[in-house]
């Protein structure tokens, strides 16, 4: 079984680790291009309707940081730790509504269609990753020492 889960969390990891490696082509990436539109609109759309301001922050800060949350998430995930596992969720959490917009799209588009089954998918890993944390914390660290049976003397 605990060889299993091992596996299990590595191939879920290599998911995050492989796309943080893959975006680590420096400053003014393709990734980090196609990003920033969509962020800035979700910035506009967030400070709209709460009607606070969105601090600004810098395209190449903010993939800088998700490539981190991602690698140190996924390293220490596959290391069994609930810390890495809400890194992940952290990095779903808040990359998820951005990259995956379908909410600006009309219901019609094929893109829409596209954009909700991959934020689905993302609401899934999200899912998993609960699931995680909630089956590690409810697995006792310590288990507890039995008592030896004392024997009855007549």
């Amino acid at each position: 079984m605990g060889f299993l889960s091992f596996v299990g969390r590595v191939l879920f990891a290599s998911m995050f680790l492989l796309s943080a490696f893959k975006e680590d082509d420096g400053f003014g990436s393709p990734s980090a291009k196609a990003l920033e539109p969509k962020f800035n609109l979700f910035v506009k759309q967030v400070s709209t309707y709460t009607g606070m301001a969105v601090p600004h922050v810098q395209i190449n800060t903010l993939m800088l940081a998700t490539q981190y949350i991602r690698a140190v998430g996924g390293i220490m995930f596959i290391a069994y730790s609930s810390f890495g596992a809400f890194l992940l969720l952290v990095y779903l959490v808040f990359i998820t509504p951005v990259v995956y917009d379908f909410y600006n799209y009309e219901m019609e588009s094929t893109q829409f269609v596209q954009l909700v089954t991959q934020f689905l998918q993302n609401l899934a890993l999200c899912g998993a990753l609960l699931f995680f944390l909630g089956m590690k914390s409810s697995i006792p660290s310590r288990y507890p020492e039995r008592r030896t049976a004392k024997t009855k003397t007549t």
